[in-house]
């Protein structure tokens, strides 16, 4: 379940009778979509249903009974996300619309690289501030992803940006092989490995553009610096970073 805090009010009124519940926003939006894949007693905030959330008053169980065939709470939820309207206030809007602008500014950050600078990745603070100078302006009531071309769109006058994905060689030594290879596989596509006679390891690994610097950093990390790592340009032409 998710806290009180986090959650918002999904209204319906039906048969004279109003049904509150209480959700989690963007799980709310994913039921109202039909897009929820997910588990409904990890995105409510209680497991019942309301006449008067904020006062904590029930409606008769034959009101239940009438408008949604059952009492059960977790058949009438979703029903109530559904046919009803999501109420939030002008702080859950503005906390909505910052988490929001936050993961939209990560998304682009992850994925996003500057064709002018050889392709190196924009750091967070030059995409926010550059997005900052746009009128674009994050929707609290629609999924990220949804938004990124918009936000791509408004961005590209300001900055040169687009979104690209790297290929990258790491040869980790055989010190490091069993920890190091678990992790970097972790990063995207693993195009191919080789394990070396001398328990050294290979792979490709294919991932966001806009990721190189964190990938760097945790090859370093796991490897004390003695991995190699070459950028996969195409099949003929490898450049060593």
């Amino acid at each position: 379940m998710i806290s009180l805090d986090e959650a918002v009010t999904a209204r319906l009124e039906s048969h004279g009778q109003r049904f509150e519940v209480l959700v989690d926003p963007d799980a709310a939006l994913a039921i109202k979509r039909d897009e929820f894949d997910g588990e409904l007693e990890d995105v409510i905030a209680a497991e019942d249903v309301f006449e008067d959330a904020s006062r904590g008053d029930r409606p008769p169980e034959e009101s239940l009974t009438e408008v949604f065939d059952t009492t059960e709470p977790l058949g009438i939820i979703p029903e109530v996300i559904k046919q009803g309207e999501i109420q939030i206030t002008a702080d859950q809007r503005r906390e909505m619309q910052a988490q929001k602008h936050r993961q939209l500014i990560q998304q682009i950050t992850r994925n996003a690289v500057n064709p002018q600078m050889d392709d190196a990745p924009h750091p967070p603070d030059r995409i926010e501030s550059a997005l900052e100078e746009t009128d674009f302006r994050v929707d609290p009531m629609e999924p990220v992803d949804n938004q990124v071309d918009d936000a791509l769109d408004a961005l590209r006058p300001v900055i040169p940006i687009r979104f690209d994905e790297v290929t990258v060689a790491v040869q980790v030594p055989a010190d490091y092989a069993g920890a190091a290879q678990s992790r970097i596989r972790q990063f995207g596509d693993l195009e191919r490995e080789e394990w070396q006679a001398d328990g050294s390891w290979i792979g490709v690994i294919t991932f966001p553009a806009g990721m190189q610097n964190e990938f760097y950093d945790v090859v370093n990390e796991h490897t004390s610096g003695e991995a190699e790592t070459q950028i996969v340009k195409d099949e003929d032409e490898i450049s060593i970073r």
